[in-house]
Order: C-alpha cells, then sequence, then structure tokens
C-alpha cells in the first residue's frame, strides 16, 4: 500500500485531497502538508528513514501555487535527491503541465479532484513503484513501431496505438495527444507528427490541432466560422486549412 503527503496551502482542498486518498484501497497512509516548506522537513525525514522506515513517503500529491516555495520549485528539489518519492502535481492550473513532465511527475490532476481522475493518478504510481525494476525493454529506436508512438510518464514508457488518437494539441515543442481514455504529453513538435501521419489520415486544422479524419463527427458552419466535433470537444477549424479539410470529408468513405 501506498505511503502518502498531500501538499496544499489551501486547507479546504487539502482536506478533501486528504479524504479523498484515505478512501482509496491502495492508500496506507495519507499526511497533509499546508505549504511545501513543511512538506520538505517531512520529505527529508522520509528520506533519512529509508525505504522501509516508519517515516517512508511513497508518493507527493503537490499543489503549484503556493505562498514562498512553490510545488515546482519543490519538484525540482526531489530531483537532486538519490531515491526521492513519486509526485502527482494537482493543480487549478494548465499552464505547467510541460514543466510538471519534465521533472518526471506521475501525473497532472486538475482541480476541482474527481474520484475517478485521483484514482487513475493512485493507480499510476502504485504500479510504478511496484514495477520499476522488471519494466519490460523498450523497442529499439532502430525499429520504429509505425502503428503505436511512445509516451513517457514517471520515467515509464508506455505506447499508445496511433488509431486511438483523436487529435494532437501543440505546447510548444511538445504536443499533447489526445484519445477516448486521456491524454499524453510527448516531446514532438506538431509539424513532426504532421508530415508523419499525414498518410494515416491526419490532417492540420489550426496552427494548434491536429486531427485524425476517421474521428470527425461533425462539421459545423456558425456566421463563416468552421468547426469540427471530435468526441465531445469543439475545435476551430483556421480560414486557411477550412477550404483542404472540406474537400477531404468530402472525399472520405462513408463508414
Amino acid at each position: 500500500m501506498l505511503r502518502a503527503l498531500a501538499v496544499d496551502d489551501e486547507r479546504p482542498s487539502l482536506e478533501e485531497l486528504l479524504y479523498l486518498l484515505h478512501a482509496d484501497p491502495r492508500i496506507g497512509t495519507a499526511e497533509g502538508a499546508g505549504d511545501a516548506t513543511e512538506a520538505l522537513r517531512r520529505i527529508n525525514r522520509a528520506l533519512q528513514s529509508g525505504p522501509g522506515g516508519p517515516e517512508a513517503i511513497d508518493v507527493v500529491f503537490l499543489d503549484i501555487h503556493m505562498p514562498g516555495l512553490d510545488g515546482l520549485d519543490l519538484a525540482r528539489l526531489l530531483t537532486g535527491f538519490a531515491k526521492p518519492p513519486l509526485v502527482v502535481f494537482v493543480t487549478a492550473h494548465e499552464d505547467f503541465a510541460v514543466q510538471a513532465f519534465d521533472l518526471k511527475a506521475v501525473d497532472y490532476v486538475l482541480k476541482p479532484v474527481r474520484k475517478e481522475r485521483l484514482a487513475e493518478a493512485v493507480r499510476r504510481a502504485a504500479e510504478l513503484r511496484d514495477n520499476t525494476p522488471t519494466l519490460p525493454a523498450p523497442i529499439p529506436v532502430h525499429e520504429p513501431d509505425p502503428d503505436h508512438i511512445p509516451v513517457e510518464l514517471g520515467g515509464v514508457t508506455r505506447f499508445v496505438a496511433v488509431d486511438d488518437i483523436t487529435h494532437v494539441e501543440a505546447q510548444g515543442d511538445y504536443a499533447r495527444l489526445h484519445t477516448d481514455r486521456g491524454s499524453h504529453l510527448v516531446r514532438i513538435p506538431l509539424s513532426t507528427l504532421e508530415e508523419r501521419w499525414r498518410a494515416r489520415g491526419f490532417v492540420r486544422i489550426h496552427r494548434r490541432h491536429l486531427v485524425a479524419l476517421r474521428h470527425i463527427g461533425e462539421l459545423r458552419l456558425d456566421a463563416g466560422a468552421v468547426s469540427v466535433l471530435v468526441g465531445a470537444e469543439e475545435l476551430q477549424v483556421s480560414r486557411r486549412h477550412a477550404r483542404e479539410l472540406r474537400d477531404l470529408l468530402m472525399r472520405r468513405p462513408a463508414s
């Protein structure tokens, strides 16, 4: 069972997070800290205690915006330890996902925290703690698998089927792959994926979005503006890409 530390300067949010963690059967113990400095003192005691000691911590559920030392600062400090606890960010802000995964975060959970979403983060943390020593070797770089793309989460490489990807969103030098079951951040520019997956039916609809034609449910026109429905998400189509998209959809075989 996981030993957890939750860190949040807002008391109601901390209490709600601790309540949800205690309700998860994979959590053995869950403590709270009101700021990053208090959390760092607690983590230092855990590291001195050792992985099997009574003070040990397996995973830290960490808010980002806190006074003084913030969550990203604390996570950076933890990367300097030989055997730091796993980190799951729990935040109301979407804008720090790239920095979070650069720091090898296990997951990035947005507030308000849903029980099901937090349970997925706990599952990933438990899987990492239990299975890291026996991970299978990754597919060699010189033998790429065209049907899957490797994504890294907390030091673990997973393989996402390209056919499961509904659309891709640019985030700087990164791209976020969206599927029906969630999303994954990869360090690949959108332009590279556009070129690589053009023959697989992916089309650029905006400077920020690449969409799989087979996952487009509707094409919408509203006062000259064009958008597409992909699953439950509506994505805007830029003017420069609208004509090409309409032509491609007209030629798409009926399903």
